[in-house]
């Protein structure tokens, strides 16, 4: 009799379960094709005047760089840096001439109102316009208001991804 009365509630969660699982792996899908979809705006983003894009293997020498991306008029490179509360991940289109022609930074935890003003200061991010590789924080980049350690770290990794456009010595210090 206690069989019985025990087989209804176990069918119910063994359904659910499956539901649940059927729906997370749905899901998992369409949260991967709209990571890529978004990556691919923010690539175009900055660097604007290319209109396809085809990611190069790279080989690791520089540890900021995580992935390139070829396009008709220059690369995309994705770098990461340590700022103050952990790593900072940026997308820096570069022409072929060297110069940045665009940054959008991607993902950060660092600290809210300063830091991360990084992610929607526009003034500061305009600063790396058209610089090639040696941008210095207090020597033309102005700093986030009490925030250097993230200003550092955002320059660092736009001067490595200048670094990789140009085949500048990035092991001499200046993206360290």
């Amino acid at each position: 009799m206690k069989c019985k009365s025990l087989l209804l509630p176990v069918a119910s969660i063994v359904l659910v379960g499956g539901l649940l699982l059927g729906s997370s792996a749905a899901l998992s899908n369409i949260a991967q094709r709209n990571a890529n979809e978004e990556l691919k705006n923010a690539i175009a983003f900055v660097l604007p005047e290319s209109q396809n894009f085809i990611e190069e293997t790279y080989d690791g020498s520089d540890a900021s760089i995580r992935r390139v991306f070829k396009g008709e008029t220059g690369f995309v490179v994705e770098t990461v840096a340590s700022g103050y509360d952990g790593d900072i991940s940026l997308l820096v289109g570069v022409n072929k001439d060297g110069r940045v022609a665009g940054v959008t930074v991607r993902t950060m935890s660092e600290t809210w109102g300063l830091g991360a003003q990084a992610l929607t200061d526009y003034n500061f991010l305009v600063q790396f316009m058209g610089t090639s590789g040696s941008a210095e924080v207090g020597a033309g980049i102005e700093p986030l208001t009490g925030a250097t350690v993230t200003s550092k770290a955002i320059t660092r990794g736009i001067n490595a991804a200048v670094g990789y456009v140009t085949g500048a010595d990035t092991s001499s210090g200046a993206t360290s």
